[in-house]
């Protein structure tokens, strides 16, 4: 069942009618489950492949009941297992190979699980929930068939609360109709406009004598494939889930419009850079500052924290040692970024940079700027080192250096 394709739609609207079948909340919830697990099921190859998927979620449950029971004393150890458990079932670079599970099994939606699980187990640490949470409700939140594969990442109080509504969910013939042109403009952008920037990549490499408008056209079609296939399996997914009466929060909001690569971060994939603001980037800076409190150093952390936070992106992204260096290229961009801000700060004073910064050709070039930098470290999500040093030997660093 493809993320984006009709069959996975036409099976997201027959579970927002079961959905609508009882006014019980707990008929909802299984409903949720059921649809879930049979989602799962349509990419398992058997009770056996399941095995180590079920071994990583059910861990998670296990592990907030036992930090809920003793905060103190089970934060750092389940925490600690979590992400062990993540990198030896994903088969990280830099796990030994002997390690691995040798059979095929299942890994969908590990990584959009383990952010869902580390932020309940992080908040019943610091600031217990408030809301209930049962083994249903956790499945219901960790494997939600929606946001299993690509996001959005949503907070749980906001999530079960919602679900948790007494008596019938309704959803207003307007939502509806919102809902449906939703799914239909995201279903254009993900099958049809993805395919052709898709298309025009795969056309351009597939040339042998690669020209520096072949280069234009490797680099700078795969940002737009990405944000149409990405986007839109986002609105499909949004507008099953409104039809469900269920609201997930935006994941991309014109991102490409940015004069600024720490701005396009705040709008693409958004709720990934919110968890991470909240649970690496703001933590990481408090406690530096705590630690080394000197005014003078406030802006050197916020530049580290800033690396760390967006090299962590690279990380989560994938396995391979190009996607660590996806993710270095990432920090740079942001730790750049924040640099040149605080310089150009220091140098026309706040206001004079502020005034700057809204001139229509500042504004163009920053665009221009973030749009080719993000184009280019996108090269190690899409190709590995082999595939780069391929690009390198034929075009040359000097038509490189132009595209």
């Amino acid at each position: 069942m493809g993320n984006a394709s009709l069959e996975f739609i036409a099976y997201g609207l027959a579970v927002a009618v079961l959905f609508h079948a009882a006014p019980a909340s707990f008929w909802r919830k299984i409903v949720l489950v059921a649809a879930s697990l049979f989602f799962l099921a349509t990419f398992s190859r058997g009770i056996v492949s399941f095995i180590p998927f079920a071994i990583f979620v059910l861990f998670g449950y296990a592990g907030f009941l036992l930090i809920r029971k003793a905060p103190e004393r089970w934060f750092a150890p389940v925490v600690i297992t979590t992400l062990v458990l993540f990198f030896w079932f994903k088969k990280y670079a830099f796990v030994p190979s002997g390690a691995f599970l040798t059979f095929p099994y299942l890994m969908l939606g590990m990584s959009y699980i383990l952010f869902r699980m580390l932020h309940l187990m992080i908040q019943e640490r610091y600031d217990p929930l408030t809301v209930p949470i049962d083994l249903t409700r956790y499945l219901c939140y960790t494997c939600n068939f929606l946001t299993l594969v690509s996001g959005p990442i949503q907070r749980y109080d906001e999530f079960i609360g919602q679900l948790d509504a007494a008596g019938w969910i309704h959803v207003p013939v307007t939502s509806v109709g919102e809902s449906v042109e939703r799914i239909i403009r995201g279903y254009f952008k993900a099958a049809v406009l993805a395919l052709i920037f898709s298309s025009m990549q795969a056309s351009a490499l597939a040339s042998g004598a690669h020209s520096v408008w072949d280069g234009v056209v490797i680099f700078g079609s795969y940002p737009l494939f990405l944000y149409c296939n990405f986007s839109g399996y986002i609105d499909i997914v949004i507008g099953i889930s409104s039809l469900m009466g269920i609201r997930l929060p935006e994941n991309f909001d014109r991102p490409f419009s940015c004069d600024s690569f720490i701005g396009f971060w705040s709008r693409w994939h958004i709720t990934l850079s919110e968890w991470l603001r909240s649970y690496v980037y703001t933590p990481l800076l408090m406690g530096l500052m705590r630690r080394y409190p000197a005014p003078a150093l406030q802006n050197t952390w916020a530049i580290l924290a800033f690396f760390v936070t967006f090299f962590l992106i690279g990380v989560w992204h994938g396995q391979t040692a190009a996607f660590l260096f996806f993710g270095f290229l990432q920090g740079l961009g942001v730790s750049v970024n924040k640099l040149f801000q605080v310089r150009m700060g220091a140098w026309l004073g706040t206001k004079r940079y502020k005034a700057l910064s809204r001139e229509p050709v500042y504004v163009m070039l920053g665009r221009g700027l973030t749009f080719t930098y993000f184009a280019f470290t996108l090269a190690w999500f899409w190709a590995d080192w082999a595939e780069i040093a391929k690009l390198e030997r034929s075009f040359g660093w000097r038509e490189l250096a132009i595209v």
